[in-house]
């Protein structure tokens, strides 16, 4: 072998260097192994494109005395039934006394109101200045107007809350039903997603409980407000794009010509070249993004974010089918497909919102374009609802970024993880002998939108958990629930000079529970560890999960406004920036 000198070719240098060992991984993959980041798995294709559901094993069933036959019903019915289980206990606990506290309470005086006009004239009116005791007085009085008034948040969201208005009337039940109903459905995505991500109906349904028992999650469910409404549309279009991701990886599956072996093995020409063709439940995450976009602006973050985590996963598909260039053959063949299907869906569903709004004549700068005004802002050759639709947007924009008027109950982001400064919706100290009181002392009343403190504290760790999986594992999933909590919570970080609540991170706590959920997982062990590991794992697991569901049933008085002593109330005041 000849010297290699600084004119040697590349080329020639290649030929000359000793070839790798067959089987083994390039250096590089083994040099970064010391850093526990893997060489790549060298299964077959099939299985690492869609990888099985493993097959539950019989012994818990057996310890019960259930026959092999009807245990395997059982497990394949516990898919949904499972999901189903967890959903009504969350549906028990989210409507029970779900008109109490009977009261206007925080962003109430905006929300069901403006769904009650929306009924009415299609756009938001006015109400008179005492409309919020006359809705809960005897007999109760709907002192509204049709005179425009000025909203900064897209009617989706109120449209919703209006359907409960219609069916059970403007109450306090009526108007926080759908956002009641909405809720106890979440709980049962989650579990549902959980199960399809995580490949274990145990861990989805745990995924499922945690969130039925996180304290904002529930009093969210419990109040008339929009954000628990667009972490509905958000969970529903994650969800969605999974059953894609899988639907789609599985017709790249099914294209791969199979060795003499009779497993899948990878082709350039099917990774490069292969069309994945319709993708309904793609176009169904567009529109799930769309409504929560069409409820709260923050919407966008995850459309953003969800639509590219997409076109990312299709790189990735293509690679393990084969690609020789999979970035460019994802961006050749999904990306512009990709792009129609979740963000110009997104937006046809937003323009769609506003159809009340466009029908009529009375909303506020809704005949902005034929005013003086309007004539000299250029553009004429647009509809004029379209324009004056513009103008609007543009204005709700600059009073959304200049928000800056303090309030008590305002938090900085970098806060939230530690609930450093929960929102109290509503508050009233009873004397003994009203309103339930029983205690000498006197009581306490209040809605505190407080998460149960365990498990937001164990879903910071679960967070940790979940970065090094997707950093030093290629764990696709950790890099999704990753995905999911920084659309969700790190855009706030931009404006902190703004005011801001803790109530906003409700969006992302299914994300957190599904972290929570996957740590858990790891610490039970993964399936071939020994029954010691698995049993000490499961002790562990099983302790965390019984005391994050003592925390909830701990603080539910103050989720819910039943009357506790004084001094109870005080109890649970664990920190001086709860009060």
């Amino acid at each position: 072998m000849g010297r290699v000198t600084s004119e040697t070719t590349a080329t020639d240098a290649a030929a000359h260097r000793a070839p790798e060992p067959a089987g083994q991984p390039p250096v590089w993959q083994r040099r970064l192994r010391r850093f526990g980041y893997p060489a790549r798995p060298q299964a077959d294709v099939r299985a690492r494109l869609v990888p099985p559901f493993p097959e539950p094993g019989g012994r818990m069933w057996a310890a019960f005395g259930v026959g092999p036959r009807a245990a395997a019903r059982l497990t394949r019915r516990s898919g949904w039934a499972g999901p189903l289980l967890v959903t009504l206990f969350a549906g028990v606990l989210r409507f029970w006394d779900l008109g109490s506290p009977r009261k206007v309470i925080f962003d109430e005086t905006y929300y069901p109101k403006d769904a009650w006009s929306l009924l009415q004239y299609g756009y938001e009116g006015t109400w008179a200045k005492n409309a919020n005791d006359a809705l809960v007085g005897h007999p109760p009085q709907l002192l509204l107007s049709p005179e425009h008034s000025y909203v900064v948040h897209p009617p989706m969201g109120k449209w919703l809350i209006a359907l409960g208005e219609w069916a059970f009337g403007m109450n306090p039940f009526g108007w926080r039903f759908m956002v009641a109903l909405l809720g106890t459905l979440s709980v049962l995505l989650v579990c549902r997603i959980g199960r399809r991500l995580l490949r274990s109906t145990a861990l989805g349904c745990l995924a499922g409980t945690l969130l039925a028992v996180d304290g904002l999650h529930f009093v969210m469910s419990r109040t008339a407000l929009l954000d628990l409404i667009v972490m509905f549309w958000v969970v529903a279009a994650f969800g969605c794009l999974l059953v894609d991701r899988d639907r789609t990886r599985g017709r790249l599956a099914d294209a791969l010509p199979l060795g003499p072996d009779g497993l899948a093995r990878p082709d350039a020409g099917v990774g490069d070249r292969l069309r994945l063709g319709w993708r309904p439940w793609r176009i169904a995450a567009g529109l799930c993004l769309g409504l929560s976009a069409a409820t709260k602006w923050n919407g966008l973050y995850f459309l953003a974010a969800f639509a590219l985590m997409s076109v990312l996963w299709d790189v990735a598909a293509r690679r393990t089918a084969g690609a020789r260039r999979p970035f460019r053959s994802a961006v050749r063949r999904d990306a512009l497909p990709a792009f129609g299907s979740t963000v110009v869906v997104a937006l046809a569903t937003y323009l769609a919102s506003w159809s009340g709004w466009i029908a009529t004549k009375g909303g506020y700068y809704r005949d902005w374009a034929t005013t003086p005004e309007g004539q000299k802002a250029g553009w004429t050759w647009l509809p004029d609802w379209l324009r004056s639709l513009w103008h609007y947007q543009t204005e709700v924009y600059a009073f959304h970024t200049g928000l800056t008027t303090p309030h008590t109950y305002q938090s900085n982001p970098w806060s939230w993880l530690v609930l450093g400064r929960p929102v109290s919706y509503f508050y009233e100290d009873p004397k003994a002998g009203q309103d339930g009181c029983t205690a000498a002392e006197g009581c306490a009343r209040e809605v505190l939108a407080l998460g149960t403190p365990l498990l937001w504290w164990a879903a910071c760790f679960a967070l940790l958990y979940v970065l090094y999986r997707w950093l030093f594992k290629r764990d696709w999933r950790a890099g999704a629930v990753a995905c999911g909590v920084a659309a969700g919570y790190l855009p706030w970080f931009l404006y902190q000079e703004r005011t801001i609540f803790l109530f906003y991170a409700v969006v992302f706590v299914p994300f957190l529970c599904l972290a929570l959920a996957m740590m858990i997982g790891a610490l039970i062990g993964p399936p071939g560890s020994t029954e010691r590991r698995r049993t000490i794992g499961a002790v562990g697991a099983g302790v965390l999960v019984l005391l994050i569901v003592w925390n909830f049933i701990y603080f539910y008085p103050l989720y819910t406004g039943m009357p506790i002593p004084k001094s109870a109330w005080h109890h649970r005041m664990w920190f001086d920036s709860w009060v």
